[in-house]
């Protein structure tokens, strides 16, 4: 009765203006909290050291490319994989739980021709049931290791890991490194050796990283300014040289003659040579355009035709 009819203050203690927001602690915000875009980066860098020591390696040297960061449940990421696989459950120290290194068979039989003098030719469709020889799984042994030791060296400027190999299957379904519903992240790396293509795909559980979330934000942040930088530099850079001072020829056409000929040149002597279609204009000595000689106005002007291919040789 004392509230309700006001006899009671309702409005003193601790909190009273305090706003109240839903959250449901079933339901996990995975797009928060990670950015993904300093994992790109580190995919980036770990693309560049890998293709290098593929080469040493295997001598092989196929082109690799990161697909973007995904963030997905881990049910629905199996779903997609079908035996056979090289499946590699891995550890990461320190960073707690286990990750996972899939390879497409396109990627270690291409390898393997490779790696024997063949173009780096695939094979058909295997058997779910299919296992990996010896020599197969020593060139999957070679793939982890060069591979470890790129993913090693691109998160160096981050965090020191060392990656283990825990165990193997040919089964995904077999591999859980996280339940069906938890969030994981999927770092494809695509591999294309001539006409096939392949991939080799680490997925990190979400938990796992969550701990160096801020570590990665701040490599984002980190990034976002050194581009920043170098974008300030370039402009004043692109300033300073556009005041430089270059020497342009125009060469309307070219005389042969001997040491002869030209030591009995005397003055008012008249020069005659063929009267070419174009002129080629020099740079420093470099030949940069063709050109048509005329006139504008009162002046003697060229008009830029052709813009000239700059090789090695020139």
């Amino acid at each position: 009765m004392g509230i309700s009819n006001g006899s009671i203050p309702v409005d003193t203690g601790y909190n009273a203006g305090v706003k109240i927001k839903k959250h449901d602690l079933t339901n996990e915000d995975s797009s928060l909290g990670i950015n993904v875009s300093s994992l790109d980066m580190i995919n980036e860098r770990c693309v560049r050291l890998f293709r290098l020591s593929l080469l040493d390696v295997l001598r092989t040297s196929p082109r690799i490319n990161p697909a973007r960061v995904q963030l997905r449940k881990f049910g629905e990421y199996i779903k997609e994989l079908h035996p056979p696989l090289s499946v590699n459950v891995i550890r990461m120290n320190p960073l707690r739980g286990n990750a996972m290194v899939m390879i497409d068979p396109n990627m270690i039989f291409s390898s393997l021709d490779n790696f024997f003098g063949g173009d780096g030719k695939s094979v058909e469709q295997l058997p779910p049931g299919r296992l990996f020889t010896k020599t197969e799984s020593r060139v999957i042994d070679l793939i982890l290791e060069v591979f470890f030791k790129s993913l090693v060296d691109a998160w160096s400027p981050l965090i020191a890991i060392e990656f283990e190999c825990v165990s193997s299957e040919i089964n995904p379904h077999f591999a859980q490194i996280a339940d069906e519903n938890d969030y994981v992240i999927v770092n494809r790396f695509d591999a294309e050796y001539n006409l096939n293509k392949g991939f080799i795909d680490i997925v990190y559980p979400y938990s796992a990283l969550k701990p160096i979330r801020e570590l990665l934000r701040s490599r984002a942040a980190s990034a976002e300014s050194d581009e920043e930088s170098e974008s300030t530099w370039n402009s004043e850079l692109a300033s300073a040289v556009g005041d430089a001072k270059l020497e342009i020829r125009v060469t309307i056409g070219n005389i042969i003659s001997t040491i002869g000929q030209l030591d009995a040149i005397k003055e008012d002597d008249i020069l005659y040579f063929r009267n070419s279609e174009s002129a080629r204009v020099t740079i420093e000595d470099i030949p940069i355009f063709e050109a048509r000689v005329g006139t504008s106005g009162p002046h003697v002007a060229i008009k830029i035709e052709k813009i000239l291919e700059i090789t090695q040789e020139t």
